[in-house]
């Protein structure tokens, strides 16, 4: 393949999920080499042996983001196998049930519950907190830090981190996933400023809402009807649906090529559907 990214390098954390896979796919159709990251290595190969099917160039990799010895050898694998990292998609993240409460505000019966299900901010482990804390920013952290050292002086060297609407403003019931995308758009522009005389851009994309494996049951039914969360998300989208991932592409294509986005960084770009335009009324 060729094109505009060809002969770059992009490493893709998180890479055979929903978001981040048409990622991968779209940046090696675009002519660079893709690293597919990721926990589960099956996933991850089968991502990559999809694009190597279409004419890419790909490989698929185990990896642990919050294991820096594991992002150490994976970083080692793809500038062996690959060359030096141009792109990094830091997409690894997600949610996790210990890090949210059940219902969306506090009601004085719930403390009064022998219900051990029924989450509250006062029953919640701080171990799940801090799980889902860790994920999600020194999810990204921890591979800024491996691979931006392969970065520094390759033209056009950019990292691109994915944040979310709950940066903004914190979504109920999910404290500690808005918590941390709120810092991981904090640490994009920090970490923009930090590598602006090395030359490595920072950018993010806070993603609007999106139907996605983990949280497909809390936003539909098993019928395919929308669940009381997911009506409340869409009247607050004034486009009135779900995105698709592939409506991410152009954004990402965007900030990955330094020759139409060569002076930007340090910002974080909505793709909400309208979603932070709207008040609710």
């Amino acid at each position: 393949m060729s094109g505009k990214m060809h002969g770059k390098v992009a490493v893709i954390t998180g890479g055979s999920g929903i978001l981040c896979a048409p990622m991968a796919r779209e940046l090696a159709r675009l002519g660079a080499k893709v690293a597919i990251l990721g926990r589960g290595e099956d996933k991850a190969k089968k991502v990559a042996a999809d694009i190597v099917a279409a004419g890419g160039r790909a490989i698929g990799l185990s990896c642990d983001v919050l294991n820096r010895e594991s992002v150490v050898r994976a970083a080692a694998a793809v500038q062996n196998e690959l060359g030096p990292c141009d792109i990094l998609i830091n997409g690894a993240g997600g949610n996790d049930p210990r890090g949210t409460t059940s219902q969306e505000t506090l009601r004085p019966a719930d403390l009064e519950t022998k219900d051990e299900a029924l989450r509250t901010f006062f029953n919640m482990p701080i171990e799940g907190f801090d799980y889902v804390m860790r994920l999600n920013f020194m999810g990204t952290f921890i591979p800024s830090q491996i691979f931006a050292a392969q970065m520094i002086g390759r033209p056009g060297a950019t990292i691109i981190n994915i944040s979310s609407m709950s940066a903004y403003a914190p979504i109920t019931k999910v404290p500690a996933y808005s918590a941390a995308k709120a810092a991981v758009s904090n640490f994009t522009q920090w970490l923009a400023v930090h590598m602006a005389d090395v030359g490595i851009r920072v950018n993010a994309i806070a993603p609007g809402f999106f139907l996605t494996e983990q949280n497909r049951t809390l936003l539909t039914n098993p019928d395919g009807s929308l669940t009381p969360r997911a009506e409340k998300v869409i009247a607050h989208t004034p486009m009135r649906r779900f995105g698709n991932p592939e409506e991410l592409l152009g954004t990402l294509v965007w900030l990955a090529d330094e020759n139409v986005s060569g002076f930007v960084t340090g910002i974080v770009v909505p793709v909400d559907g309208g979603f932070m335009a709207y008040a609710g009324v």
